[in-house]
């Protein structure tokens, strides 16, 4: 018989203390309650979303990929619209890291034509720019750019300053702003996240509260570069 070569299977950086089937499933039956709880809240912080009040938007112009358009024909005829300010810097061949990780997850978003919506990326970029780096970046979304108009800065999103995410509803030609979340908060539309949690090494961050010895790095460390992204699935 020819020996397994066993070289390249390197051993753990670190690993949870082992034990018995019963001891791990009532381990894993302590956790599920509070998984169980988190999700029951959760539910009860959509009922309260769903309740909001709303604000009516003024009537902006965007600018698309085939000209200028309003934001109610953003909605592309659906009645909810969610919208992705990008961070943007004029002039850069790549552009925010977090902002181009973060968008590049959504690939497949044909599924909110059921639900009579539709998801949309924002910059304050001009619109030539902003579609280079679309392709550049292997962007599946459309992308529309609000560098004439103070859209990007009346929905948490200025020129030169973070991200957001927002959300509005169509009652004809009338948009209403229904919710908005910026930081962290986006991670909730996220599955990227979510797929690193439930790692046995979680996000492998040092502001992470994991036990001694597990693989950590600064904030954001693991995060591809836009070059990185670009690579995998740009179109240039």
């Amino acid at each position: 018989m020819t020996a397994t070569d066993l070289s390249h299977y390197d051993p753990a950086p670190a690993t949870p203390p082992v034990v018995d089937q019963a001891t791990w499933q009532t381990e894993l039956d302590q956790l599920r309650r509070r998984e169980k709880a988190s999700t029951r809240e959760l539910d009860a912080i959509a009922a309260q979303r769903r309740r909001l009040p709303m604000v009516r938007m003024p009537d902006y112009t965007l600018e698309g990929a085939f000209g200028p358009v309003r934001l109610a024909d953003v909605f592309d005829g659906k009645h909810q619209l969610i919208v992705y300010s990008h961070m943007w810097h004029p002039g850069g061949e790549y552009q925010c890291g977090g902002c181009t990780f973060f968008t590049s997850q959504f690939t497949r978003l044909d599924f909110l034509e059921a639900f009579d919506a539709r998801f949309v990326v924002v910059t304050q970029g001009s619109i030539d720019e902003a579609l280079a780096y679309r392709r550049r970046v292997g962007n599946r979304m459309s992308w529309y750019s609000t560098a004439d108009s103070t859209f990007g800065a009346d929905v948490g999103a200025p020129p030169d300053a973070g991200f957001a995410l927002n959300v509005f509803l169509r009652d004809g030609e009338d948009v209403y702003r229904t919710w908005h979340t910026d930081g962290r908060g986006v991670e909730q539309v996220s599955h990227v996240f979510p797929l690193m949690d439930v790692l046995p090494y979680g996000r492998q961050e040092m502001r992470e509260d994991s036990p001694e010895g597990w693989p950590q790095d600064e904030t954001y460390g693991g995060w591809p570069e836009p070059q990185e992204i670009a690579g995998w699935y740009g179109e240039e």
